[in-house]
């Protein structure tokens, strides 16, 4: 007698779907791992826009204007599109009687971890 069916068996078929099943779950990890980091671009993107603000403000005012103290504001909203709190520091220091430098800080907390981003600028008395 010969043997005619065809076509799967069930034993077959699980294999077939528990080897679909693992390659999907992967692809569903890789497509967290990415929203995650691309989450993490957008917190520092935010961050350096921010400080870039800030330098600018302190940039834009007149040499006697500019302080030299420390400023760090409690947590603010600062997020553009995101709702993450920023916390900003500003450090002014006198270097000689006609510059000063800059330095602004930016920090932000993700899953118990800080992050932080600092620019800094010397500002010059041209009078």
């Amino acid at each position: 007698m010969t043997d005619t069916s065809q076509g799967f068996t069930l034993i077959e078929f699980l294999v077939a779907i528990a080897i679909l099943s693992v390659g999907m779950l992967g692809m569903l990890q890789s497509i967290n791992i990415a929203m995650d980091k691309n989450r993490d671009n957008v917190f520092r993107t935010e961050a350096v826009m921010l400080a870039d603000e800030r330098m600018m403000a302190v940039r834009a005012v007149a040499f006697g204007s500019v302080s030299t103290t420390i400023t760090s504001p409690p947590k603010e909203a600062a997020g553009l599109r995101s709702f993450k709190s920023y916390s900003v520091q500003k450090i002014v220091k006198q270097i000689t009687g006609k510059s000063k430098e800059v330095v602004i800080n930016v920090y932000w907390h993700k899953r118990k971890t800080s992050y932080s981003h600092s620019i800094s600028t010397v500002l010059t008395n041209s009078e």
